[in-house]
């Protein structure tokens, strides 16, 4: 079987040494086209398929306001997180207004940067409406946990994000940074998700959740 395809990444970056750089840290992950101009990336963004945009907010030709304004208005609908030097509160809320779903400021994290397309790649997925686990079933779209004997458990919203992500693929042991990374907010620390496996055992079941030691968690099969 084939492995899937990396998702790909138009990258508007006109620094000689930021663009190529970045585009490296990212190339493990995704496959990534470099534009240097803005009137090119715009070309670019409006005349092939990309699965995330990461536009710089200075761009000589077009500044990258220009470009996530002039994408929007024509309707492309691709997530796009806008990179910019400038770290003022104004200056990020022109960019999201401008129709920007994420903004990040230089200097930044390879990694914090990549964590943050996944978000942004993930936004457009439905996830499943139930799940299956052991003796209980899993409403997303509720935040309900039900068992087949008529027990029953409300969630919070990361708590059912949580749950949906093991429940999805059972036999996948998850690191603590990959749920960090899926659920949670990038800036967040890993004893989070220590938090919320313990929130989901006290409400569920001890076994909703197992522990793999020194890899991470998978989801279990609980029974009343």
């Amino acid at each position: 079987m084939n492995p899937a395809p990396r998702p790909s990444v138009l990258l508007v970056e006109d620094d000689p040494v930021l663009g190529p750089l970045t585009a490296e840290l990212l190339a493990p992950e995704y496959r990534v086209q470099l534009a240097v101009h803005g009137r090119v990336g715009l070309h670019l963004a409006l005349t092939q398929t990309w699965d995330v945009l990461v536009v710089d907010r200075g761009l000589p030709g077009l500044d990258g306001i220009a470009v996530v304004t002039a994408l929007r208005e024509r309707g492309v609908a691709t997530p796009i997180l806008l990179l910019t030097a400038l770290g003022a509160t104004e200056e990020k809320i022109r960019g999201l207004d401008a129709g920007a779903n994420d903004y990040m400021t230089k200097p930044f994290d390879a990694a914090e940067l990549a964590a943050r397309l996944r978000a942004l790649t993930r936004t457009y997925d439905a996830p499943p409406s139930s799940l299956s686990f052991g003796d209980w079933e899993l409403d997303a779209a509720g935040r309900q946990a039900r068992s087949v004997h008529g027990l029953s458990a409300s969630l919070t919203a990361k708590e059912g994000e949580l749950l949906a992500l093991l429940a999805a693929d059972p036999e996948r042991v998850f690191s603590r940074e990959e749920i960090l990374s899926r659920v949670f907010q990038p800036t967040d620390t890993p004893g989070l998700v220590d938090t919320h496996v313990h929130h989901l055992r006290r409400k569920i079941s001890r076994a909703v959740v197992c522990t793999v030691h020194g890899v991470g968690y998978r989801i279990g099969d609980p029974h009343d």
